[in-house]
């Protein structure tokens, strides 16, 4: 935050002194405010926005400590400083109980004012950016999307930019991954969402009915041709029109397409008369267009006319932390429509889920769930139901019962731990030794000097991943806690 940005809310009932405040903070271009009474500060923070409140705690006619409850129950996003003479440690314990940050006693000078005013800045700052963190984390879903991984926020953020503009998106990633989800995601955020959205897979029509399928023909165009037909460019006038598969296009037809985008102006086949449209283009394929268009299959002019905004969609196997998130959303769907009982995974299935490749992605996933569904009964999804080929991992899944009840570890990764009925699950083929433990993590070591608990927290998270060969899943089994926590950690360790 700049000080010019910060916005400062002087409540002081002594002209004098709030003169001599002001004249301390001016210099530094700070946007001030000055009021004399309770009131006026409570009508004050009601109308405006402020980054620090200092706050006289006595008051004509209230006491400060009443407009500090007010700021603390509403939960206002301002950091505020107490400023008396008629300090005592019971009033600056109570004033830290309803959220106060600092106090002054009177008399200070510029410096210690200053001082002041600064750590509470940056207090704000930080405090903004750890929520801005915590918003986009607990973004779990988003317009047709599930997932609060990482990647999956990134592809948030550059569809809520660009779901305003009239600039052509280019969705790339493998089959399976959300390609048309994320068209309609754009669809329904942009102006447009209230026109069509017309969706036309490239390569599930024929060569020969493609260039019909996109600009219409009139009767009589070509054999068959009995009645005019409306094409996709004219269906999504004033809206949306989604190309997926467009690398499969025909080379002859990307040319018409290119002048259409150039220009919104086509032909329908058989006919000579131009027609215009106001059109949105979004287009996906589930290859390299680069590599297509260095092959000779896909024209360069019209690759750099559609590839304006990049959307590139991860594989499931790069969301690790949405995979059980994905799984239990479609069990509770599935087990909605097939009128199943099912609501749940036993843990052990759930550590099955997260170490599969996953290689057709959220479709794959999506297939699994449903066949599950269909050919079992019951309310808890067990290993034992998996199909192939995830019923061969749960060979490589070993289930450990405790004799004894040692210290658990979750109590030193404290963020929603995961109990399990004190069973701990061992993924064996993939740990370098099958024997190796993470108990050697938590021993304790000998140091010249106690490492804050964070750090230590951050060592023994750190040591997990790297003996499960850097899978956080396996990590996150044998730490006994949700690779989300771990994911969660991480994000904010690599922002610090």
């Amino acid at each position: 935050m700049k000080d010019t940005d910060a916005s400062i809310l002087i409540i002081e009932d002594s002209p004098t002194l709030s003169k001599l405040y002001k004249s301390y903070l001016e210099d530094q271009s700070y946007q001030l405010a000055l009021v004399d009474t309770g009131q006026d500060a409570l009508n004050s923070i009601s109308q405006h926005t402020y980054d620090i409140v200092l706050l006289d705690l006595q008051l004509p006619d209230m006491n400060g400590i009443d407009i500090l409850k007010s700021i603390h129950q509403r939960k206002l996003p301002c950091s505020v400083i107490i400023i008396t003479s008629h300090g005592s440690v019971e009033s600056v314990v109570e004033t830290m109980s309803y959220g106060a940050l600092d106090y002054l006693e009177k008399p200070f000078n510029a410096n210690r004012l200053l001082t002041t005013v600064q750590n509470a800045l940056k207090n704000t700052q930080l405090e903004k950016q750890l929520q801005t963190l915590k918003d986009n984390f607990e973004r779990n879903k988003f317009v047709g999307f599930v997932g609060q991984s990482t990647p999956m926020q990134r592809v948030y953020n550059i569809i809520e930019s660009a779901a305003p503009s009239k600039a052509t998106v280019f969705v790339t990633g493998e089959s399976g991954t959300g390609k048309e989800v994320c068209a309609e995601a754009i669809h329904k955020l942009s102006p447009r969402k209230g026109q069509p959205l017309v969706a036309l897979n490239c390569g599930a029509i024929p060569k020969d009915l493609m260039e019909s399928e996109i600009f219409g023909h009139i009767k009589g165009a070509f054999t068959g041709a009995v009645a005019p037909r409306q094409g996709a460019a004219e269906r999504a006038n004033k809206g949306t029109l989604f190309l997926d598969e467009i690398c499969e296009m025909d080379m002859d037809l990307q040319v018409k397409l290119l002048r259409f985008i150039q220009t919104g102006t086509y032909q329908k086949v058989g006919s000579s008369e131009m027609q215009k449209v106001d059109v949105r283009f979004v287009c996906a394929t589930n290859r390299d267009p680069l590599k297509e268009v260095e092959a000779g299959r896909f024209r360069e002019d019209l690759y750099y006319r559609l590839h304006v905004i990049p959307i590139p969609l991860p594989p499931l196997r790069e969301r690790e932390a949405d995979i059980i998130m994905l799984a239990r959303h479609f069990l509770k769907l599935y087990a909605k429509e097939e009128e199943k009982p099912f609501s749940q995974f036993t843990p052990k299935t759930e550590v099955v889920l997260n170490s599969f490749h996953w290689p057709g992605n959220i479709r794959q996933l999506q297939n699994v769930i449903r066949n599950i569904i269909v050919l079992n009964d019951g309310d808890t999804v067990d290993t034992e139901m998996l199909p192939p080929p995830l019923n061969d991992l749960t060979q490589n899944i070993q289930v450990r019962t405790r004799s004894a009840a040692p210290i658990r570890q979750e109590e030193a990764i404290s963020d929603n731990p995961i109990s399990h009925d004190e069973t701990n699950y061992e993924i064996a083929s993939t740990m370098n030794d099958a024997s190796t433990s993470l108990d050697s993590a938590f021993k304790p070591q000998t140091h010249d000097a106690i490492q804050p608990l964070w750090m230590v927290e951050k060592n023994v998270i750190e040591r997990a991943i790297a003996l499960c060969d850097g899978n956080i899943p396996q990590a996150a089994a044998q730490l006994e806690v949700s690779p989300s926590t771990i994911y969660r950690k991480k994000q904010q360790w690599d922002s610090m």
